[in-house]
């Protein structure tokens, strides 16, 4: 079945994207882990279609100051992949590379250097769990990092997703290492060509 507009995904669908999300977490988990040399989990993500204009509302709001990490998608699969967390998230995370404690907002040289390393892997564990599950070779871009409020960075995807639809494909995931608590927020943007050619090859 052809799809039209991302409001037209079923319930199977959901699930094999859920699938997808389960392989990317588990790959994300394993190359952080071994980037730091500690355990790292991440908790089973959660799929969900959330309204265009509510998106910035699940990161703390349109003017909670957030982190994005966009790459853009070429080859079999075209589109745009963020990593979109709070910015205290983004900052716990760049402590955890980098081995310091500080919890000061402003991050310099070394702290978007380690972000954006983070976000090679994480977009990277997501990419590969495609490609591993359709034998699609997706090429990615280098990534993109944005500091500014929710409202902002979010309206790169929410204009893309506002070409397919009304609604945003949004996968819900959180590290855990030790005491700390990282909530992350993963947008998934192929175009819909692309999206009929994941849901083909996967059988559905």
């Amino acid at each position: 079945m052809t799809i039209e507009s991302y409001n037209d995904i079923t319930d199977t669908q959901y699930d094999a994207l859920q699938e997808i999300g389960s392989i990317g977490a588990g790959n994300a988990s394993t190359a952080l882990s071994n980037m730091l040399n500690k355990k790292v989990t991440m908790s089973r993500p959660k799929v969900m279609m959330v309204d265009l204009a509510k998106l910035s509302d699940l990161i703390g709001g349109p003017e909670e100051p957030i982190v994005g990490i966009l790459i853009t998608l070429d080859g079999s699969i075209k589109g745009m992949m963020m990593f979109a967390m709070t910015q205290a998230s983004g900052r716990r995370l760049a402590n955890l590379v980098i081995g310091q404690d500080t919890e000061n907002m402003r991050f310099n040289d070394i702290d978007k250097s380690a972000l954006k390393e983070i976000g090679n892997i994480i977009t990277g564990a997501y990419m590969n769990s495609i490609s591993m599950m359709t034998g699609f070779n997706i090429i990615s871009s280098v990534p993109h990092l944005a500091f500014d409020m929710a409202a902002s960075i979010l309206s790169v995807p929410a204009i893309e997703f506002g070409k397919m639809g009304d609604k945003a494909l949004l996968i819900d995931s959180s590290f855990d290492e030790a005491a700390d608590d990282i909530d992350g927020y993963f947008i998934m943007i192929p175009d819909l060509e692309s999206y009929d050619k994941i849901i083909s090859k996967l059988g559905l």
